[in-house]
């Protein structure tokens, strides 16, 4: 792993070219680089990582909201979510309450991966997930949205306690991520917007939250 890097500002690593957690474990022979916050590699897994934070808060306060797909974007991020009424005003800070206290708690991002099978067994009350599942190789790398599936293995990333390093909550996505919440220095949610899965209008109508996530609070 990347103990070598004690720098707070490198939030993950390129790996023979492609962008690894800092817990990717290594072989001899890789070629690793360390990617800082405020790089545009390093600010768009930090963005990715406040947008997981988002789609966990929204599931604390409304446990009934599915999940669409949650994707870093020019100057911040999304998230899509199938709920019974839009957010108003003041869901949106009470959400953003709730991101803070996760921030501030910690919580540990941990890749596993999984096969096919344990992915749909897991997500099945997750039904736009369950579609990304079946989504390999050309056609999940055609849509630079979709941050859940690539063209290898499925994987899972688990947020976790920091201290009793229990599974707190889980989402589909290919990461990489920032190790710990407490990397994420400064997001604010911006406002709310109709959008139709998958960008189809034949397909249901979300509520995407946008936000942003800077590397500093003067930045934000």
């Amino acid at each position: 792993s990347f103990d070598l890097f004690d720098d707070r500002a490198v939030v993950v690593a390129r790996v023979n070219g492609e962008l690894r957690d800092l817990a990717h474990p290594l072989r001899d022979g890789d070629v690793v680089e360390p990617v800082r916050i405020d790089e545009p590699d390093g600010l768009a897994v930090l963005r990715h990582s406040t947008a997981h934070v988002l789609a966990q808060a929204v599931q604390d306060l409304f446990p009934d909201a599915r999940l669409g797909i949650g994707p870093p974007v020019e100057n911040g991020f999304y998230y899509d979510f199938d709920v019974e009424t839009p957010f108003t005003p003041d869901d949106l800070k009470a959400i953003e309450k709730k991101m803070e206290r996760i921030v501030k708690a910690g919580q540990r991002f941990s890749r596993r991966v999984v096969s096919e099978d344990e992915a749909l067994a897991e997500l099945a009350d997750e039904p736009y997930k369950c579609e990304l599942v079946g989504l390999k190789g050309p056609a999940a790398e055609a849509d630079p949205d979709v941050m859940e599936v690539g063209a290898g293995e499925l994987t899972i990333y688990d947020n976790l306690d920091a201290k009793s390093g229990e599974r707190v909550w889980s989402d589909l996505c290919r990461g990489p991520h920032v190790p710990t919440t407490r990397l994420i220095p400064a997001f604010k949610l911006m406002r709310t917007a109709a959008a139709y899965w998958r960008g189809s209008e034949k397909n249901p109508q979300l509520q995407r939250v946008y936000g942003t996530a800077w590397p500093s609070r003067d930045e934000l």
